[in-house]
């Protein structure tokens, strides 16, 4: 069994699967090569799966990448009981393929019962507002995460792209239920160390995105960057895994969701859960 980490009251995979890129226009995968990538993570044993509304090729349409990760969860040979699926609302999708936001609790509540179909499931495992609104006051986008909660739309409710002081109020209206905060992390982004801190201090789960960014150009990119390279080769592995196992030490609450297409890319990440870096490495690493 991979390595687990929580996320409320639930135990999960210490890695789990970003499923936005199966979903991108431009460069996404057939619905059956994504359909084997997430059923490869599942045979890996990652019990995380992350999706939501808004990820989809189209403009103007939701629930495409939900309906993708439904499909291949209902298709898979296996016990996905465990399985949490975690999604967001929040960000809206115009008809020309820009990305908008509307954090009204009454645009909430339909996000959410249109996810539920998608899904097809009767209650979300883990629901997360993707993205501040400046239109709405912060505290009645999360008065409307609490009311579906209390309601049991919804098992667990998370926040994304939140800072110190929204991670708070959130945690605040929630009376503590606030389940985990999604926000940007990476070698190459790390503003949000301060949020990882409070996250930490608060037992709120922590979940990277875009976890891997830099590390295709990982030797171009510096010194700092450059040292995940090294190490890499050092160790006989990928950068990739470099990465994730750094992010994995660097707090007890966090869990990368790296994206993937393809069944290679998420059974490398996997592997990370078994890399455990020195202090030296990971002085080296900054």
């Amino acid at each position: 069994m991979m390595r687990q980490r929580r996320i409320g009251q639930v135990m999960v995979s210490a890695i789990g699967l970003g499923a936005m890129p199966m979903s991108v226009s431009g460069h996404m995968p057939d619905e059956a090569q994504a359909i084997r990538t997430i059923h490869a993570a599942l045979d890996a044993g990652v019990t995380l799966i992350d999706t939501a509304d808004a990820y989809t090729p189209t403009g103007g349409g939701y629930g495409h990448n939900e309906r993708l990760v439904a499909k291949a969860l209902a298709t898979y040979g296996g016990d996905t009981s465990e399985v949490l699926v975690a999604t967001k609302g929040g960000h809206t999708r115009a008809a020309d393929g820009s990305w908008g936001l509307n954090g009204r609790p009454e645009y909430l509540r339909q996000a959410c019962e249109r996810s539920l179909v998608a899904l097809g499931v009767d209650v979300i495992g883990l629901y997360q507002h993707h993205r501040p609104d400046p239109a709405v006051p912060y505290e009645e986008t999360i008065g409307a995460l609490r009311d579906l909660l209390d309601e049991g739309k919804v098992a667990m409710v998370g926040i994304s792209n939140a800072n110190c002081d929204q991670i708070r109020l959130a945690y605040d209206i929630l009376g503590g239920r606030l389940a985990s905060v999604q926000n940007e992390y990476s070698p190459r982004f790390r503003t949000s160390e301060p949020e990882v801190d409070l996250c930490e201090e608060l037992g709120v789960a922590f979940l990277p995105w875009s976890p891997l960014g830099g590390m295709s150009q990982a030797r171009e990119l510096g010194s700092r960057y450059a040292a995940f390279a090294e190490i890499a080769a050092e160790r006989g592995v990928s950068p990739q895994q470099v990465c994730l196992a750094w992010e994995l030490a660097r707090s007890p609450v966090m869990i990368p969701i790296p994206g993937a297409s393809r069944p290679e890319s998420i059974l490398d990440s996997v592997r990370a859960v078994e890399l455990e870096l020195t202090d030296e490495e990971l002085a080296r690493l900054g």
